[in-house]
């Protein structure tokens, strides 16, 4: 695990879809019933029951994006809970929902930190509307990536890391050597100084190891930050690699040469 803290990248102006973006999924996570600023069906399992409802009807259900919506009595809620009302849903927009749901305090804080640290300066490369439509569309093909894995699949997945892990694969394409301060638990947290490359390289790694061994059953959707970091570094080498420049040397015609 790598937790980055700060990158001395400085920036030309205000990443403000960056921000907005961490005071949205912030605001959302605050009025939803994991906050704990929020009355939501009391406590213990009621709240449970509750809970689980809250992310079946704003997050995304993979099954749900190849099958069409769940009848309310197939969701996936702990044992005990009642069968909720029906509630209106349309899967393909759940995806967008889902991206700003987190499933608790630390959930948030380190999907945010990763944002704040590395999203502002891929906005600043890439303009604030580029930027946005390539975050939301990271998100997007991180998720179905991860339900093409796993269509099958009935729990609800929430969070921003799809995304973000999308502006990390940009990132690391634009600015390779940019020097990021990371905490390394297995270091005792110790602050220290790497290039971009090691420490988000080391990152994904991480990821794609955990995918390859995480079976099904609650968790991380490391599949999805793999998906999404492979097109967030793909999408900015498209975009963004340095063009080939063509020289055309004009020299004298036959008729300027003189006997």
């Amino acid at each position: 695990m790598v937790i980055p803290v700060y990158d001395k990248n400085p920036v030309r102006r205000p990443p403000v879809v960056t921000y907005t973006l961490i005071g949205l999924c912030t605001v959302v996570f605050l009025l939803g019933p994991l906050s704990g600023f929020v009355r939501a069906g009391g406590s213990g399992h009621a709240f449970q029951c509750v809970q689980a409802v809250y992310f079946d009807r704003w997050g995304v259900i993979p099954t749900e994006l190849f099958h069409g919506r769940l009848p309310v009595g197939e969701l996936d809620l702990p044992a005990g809970c009642p069968v909720p009302r029906p509630f209106p849903k349309v899967p393909f927009l759940s995806v967008l929902t889902s991206m700003f749901l987190h499933g608790g305090w630390l959930h948030l804080i380190g999907n945010m930190l990763f944002l704040y640290v590395f999203g502002d300066n891929v906005e600043n490369r890439m303009g604030r509307v580029r930027f946005a439509l390539f975050y939301l569309a990271a998100g997007y093909l991180a998720t179905y990536g991860f339900a093409l894995a796993n269509p099958d699949d009935t729990q609800s997945l929430v969070g921003a890391s799809g995304a973000i892990s999308g502006a990390l694969g940009a990132y690391l394409y634009l600015y390779p050597k940019a020097r990021v301060t990371s905490l390394f638990p297995f270091l005792f947290f110790v602050p220290l100084r790497f290039p971009a490359w090691i420490v988000l390289g080391f990152w994904f790694v991480l990821q794609w190891l955990a995918a390859q061994t995480a079976q099904g059953g609650p968790g991380v959707a490391y599949l999805a930050h793999v998906v999404g970091f492979a097109f967030g570094f793909l999408c900015a080498w498209a975009c963004y690699r340095p063009r080939r420049k063509v020289s055309v040397v004009i020299g004298p015609t036959q008729g300027d040469i003189q006997p």
